[in-house]
């Protein structure tokens, strides 16, 4: 059974049966009863159309719904005529579903739910364990968000960026539960990329694909994190650095400039770099100065901030900081490591454990709190 298979086609799927005249929430649950029962009947009967065989399937069950509530009836009347099977519409909806997923009306939250569920064909459970929050409450989330949007019209005009920030959402979650979501970003952006010609969605996949390239040398055996200087460079997937740099420089020739871009093509300049000290920090900066420029991002500016240290030292680094709110998340952590490289440990060693008194995930407070642990003992014995 190709789970991907089936996912890759749910969109398609949802298109088909909204098309027909069913509403947006109850055709998404048919789709996902048809999912069901093709993880059942698929194995020992595979179709040769599969997604005929859904969409034939899933409007059954569109029906059947329909036909057991009598509130209903005047719904039922007009969809009552079942088409033949046959070869499934060619049309493919799968954008307008992306625009009606991220739509403004909803929290990113719900955005992220009813995307996984509706375009990535994901189920309540699998969603609610990656997010890991209890299922019923995911069930009410992704509710709640078929309500909202289940009114809106399949052909209204969308916005790729609120898609992509969506979608770079689901990415930033990474791996929990039995689902990869960082993959299943990928994925779906891929999926968007076939369907939508914008250079910022190629931007967006690029900067995906080279940021997954080093996931497995983020990590160690322990689960305790490994900062990308100290990242063994070997064990970047360089098949996905490959990829991204080429689709980064499609994207850039284009000459229409977006955050993703900028972003990927920091990304890219870490990937270059056959060891840490030969990272071209100096553009880097520039690409900081571009995204800064673009966005305004406070985050931005802080990851400039560090650029700027290595490329013109320590005390520039510090300069930069300075112009940032103190209350910005891992502010403090970036001022202990450039104390450090201003050969100030005592400071250095305070602000990490200030910055891990704050961190919002264990990891990261374990890193630092071993960061002023290690200032400390050597103060101790200098």
């Amino acid at each position: 059974m190709d789970e991907r298979l089936l996912r890759s086609l749910t969109p398609e799927v949802l298109g088909v049966l909204v098309r027909r005249g069913a509403d947006f929430a109850a055709a998404e649950d048919a789709v996902q009863d048809a999912l069901v029962e093709a993880l059942r009947v698929w194995p020992a009967d595979p179709p040769r159309d599969p997604k005929g065989w859904l969409v034939t399937a899933a409007w059954r069950k569109f029906l059947d719904a329909t036909r057991s509530e009598a509130a209903r009836r005047r719904r039922e009347d007009r969809v009552e005529e079942e088409p033949p099977p046959g070869p499934a519409p060619s049309t493919d909806d799968t954008l307008q579903l992306y625009f009606l997923c991220a739509h403004p009306s909803l929290t990113p939250a719900s955005a992220v739910a009813l995307t996984l569920r509706a375009v990535g064909g994901l189920t309540t459970r699998q969603i609610s364990e990656a997010y890991l929050v209890p299922e019923a409450t995911m069930a009410q989330r992704i509710s709640r968000a078929k309500r909202t949007v289940s009114k809106e019209r399949l052909d209204r005009p969308g916005d790729v960026a609120t898609v992509l920030r969506v979608l770079y959402l689901v990415f930033n979650e990474g791996y929990s539960g039995d689902v990869d979501l960082a993959a299943e970003a990928i994925r779906l952006t891929r999926q968007l990329a076939a369907v939508v010609d914008h250079p910022e969605v190629s931007g967006l996949l690029a900067l995906m694909l080279l940021h997954h390239a080093r996931r497995a040398a983020r990590t160690a055996a322990d689960g305790a994190l490994i900062p990308l200087a100290e990242q063994d460079r070997t064990r970047w997937d360089t098949t996905a650095i490959a990829e991204g740099i080429t689709i980064l420089q499609s994207a850039l020739a284009r000459d229409r400039l977006g955050e993703f871009q900028a972003q990927a093509a920091v990304a890219a300049l870490h990937a270059d770099a056959q060891t840490a000290e030969e990272t071209d920090w100096v553009q880097i900066v520039e690409w900081y100065d571009e995204l800064v420029r673009l966005t305004g991002s406070p985050v931005a500016r802080l990851n400039r901030a560090v650029a700027v240290g290595e490329a013109d030292g320590p005390r520039a680094g510090l300069a930069a900081l300075a112009e940032l709110d103190p209350a910005l998340p891992r502010r403090t952590a970036v001022a202990a490591y450039l104390h450090e490289k201003d050969g100030d440990p005592g400071t250095a060693a305070r602000l990490y454990a200030e910055a891990a008194h704050a961190a919002s995930n264990l990891a990261e407070r374990d890193y630092l709190t071993r960061q002023a642990a290690r200032l400390n003992t050597a103060l101790r014995t200098s």
